[in-house]
């Protein structure tokens, strides 16, 4: 099978090359993805395989049945949504749209999940089962398209037994691909921090309380705090990234704020963290005669790999790449809506290498001048649908 699927594939990657850089110049934010859910549509009518759309707004979901369809059912699932970064590089797909850029590779997602529908719908005769397809928006905005999706009953009619997806990772070299069985990605939740003390004119520091010199002290003690409270089995990271006090050389704002994340990889440790940090901080500003709060919006939980179907389809890739392009990846503390379905069914979230050197493709996601070795996409692509009929198995 994983010959008739290469040749599929080795024919159809014009196409694939065409539809990402498609995606690629027209990206659109999270929860906005109309014209890419569209351009989507599009193609699977091209290749008369039928879909719903609307789904947690401009989610798609398509099905393949092959023989006996309700014998089995494994989903595959790709990401539609860009980024608000200014893309940087200097290419003929650059992105036409002013602050917004496939930066995370969600275009190439789209494009594999695409080539993997069109062998799958070609080879359909050849397999017993169904394939849902699942083009899910909002992966990188709070809730997450992936847990709207699951509400909205993505999981069921037909019921899904397993889950794949991929991700593009531009420290692998193309060609190669990356698995982790069991525990792979942390919980990530959002925090932000506002202090609000008394403003006034810098010259007279008897009549302000400054919410700017209170938020900088507290910022390092919270993180000592925190560090008291750890468990060194349990990784975590705990980090500000934003600070806004409008205030002036000679003008104390009245109220100074703090945005970060926090990303753990135990839950019981992560509910008890967030009451402990949300009491500190409001002991901590009363002893400094301010107010304020930090408010934690509860993220992402971790994803976990199935074992059995993790290790099985780290197998399968290696009948397909070959042994020395698959490796066993390391604990990352990245986040991914994934998640939510590893939480409920079987999953498999595995690695695409993109990176080559040769040719310049070095930088990493959410960087402005992020790209990718287009013979990715013929992995990807291929992978996935080996990957799908291997679970059929």
């Amino acid at each position: 099978m994983q010959y008739k699927i290469k040749e599929i594939i080795e024919s159809s990657f014009e196409n694939l090359v065409e539809w990402r850089e498609h995606l690629h110049a027209n990206p659109e934010l999270s929860f906005q993805e109309e014209e890419t859910s569209a351009f989507v549509v599009s193609k699977l009518e091209e290749m008369n395989i039928p879909y719903e759309s609307g789904i947690a707004g401009t989610g798609i979901v398509a099905l393949i049945k092959g023989r006996n369809p309700e014998r089995q059912c494994i989903a595959l699932r790709a990401d539609l949504d860009a980024l608000p970064i200014i893309e940087e590089n200097d290419v003929p797909y650059k992105s036409k749209i002013e602050g917004v850029m496939h930066a995370c590779g969600h275009d190439v997602h789209t494009t594999c999940l695409l080539g993997a529908a069109k062998v799958l719908t070609t080879l359909k005769d050849d397999f017993e089962g169904t394939i849902k397809l699942i083009f899910q928006p909002g992966e990188e905005l709070l809730p997450g398209g992936a847990s709207i999706m699951i509400k909205e009953g993505v999981l069921e009619n037909p019921k899904v037994d397993k889950i794949v997806a991929l991700h593009v990772f531009p420290s692998m070299d193309v060609g190669r691909v990356g698995f982790r069985p069991g525990q792979y990605m942390a919980a990530c939740d959002e925090l932000y921090l506002t202090v609000k003390g008394k403003g006034g004119h810098a010259a007279l520091p008897h009549q302000y309380n400054n919410p700017v010199m209170i938020i900088a002290e507290l910022l390092p003690k919270l993180e000592t705090y925190l560090n008291s409270l750890s468990d060194e089995r349990s990784p975590y990271v705990f980090a500000f990234g934003k600070l806004q006090a409008e205030g002036a050389t000679n003008v104390i704002p009245e109220t100074a704020k703090a945005d970060g994340t926090l990303r753990t990889m135990d839950e019981k440790w992560r509910t008890m963290v967030h009451q402990k940090l949300e009491r500190f901080v409001t002991d901590f500003l009363s002893s400094n005669n301010a107010d304020g709060q930090l408010h934690i919006a509860k993220g992402y939980p971790s994803l976990i790999n199935d074992e059995t179907l993790t290790k099985r389809s780290m197998q399968s890739a290696v009948d397909y790449l070959g042994a020395e392009n698959v490796e066993e990846m390391d604990v990352r503390m990245t986040a991914e809506d994934f998640a939510f379905y590893s939480q409920k069914i079987p999953a498999c979230f595995f690695r695409l290498g993109v990176r080559n050197e040769a040719i310049g493709i070095v930088y990493g996601v959410h960087h402005p001048k992020f790209d990718i070795d287009k013979n990715a996409l013929k992995v990807g692509a291929g992978l996935m649908a080996h990957l799908a009929l291997k679970a059929l198995d």
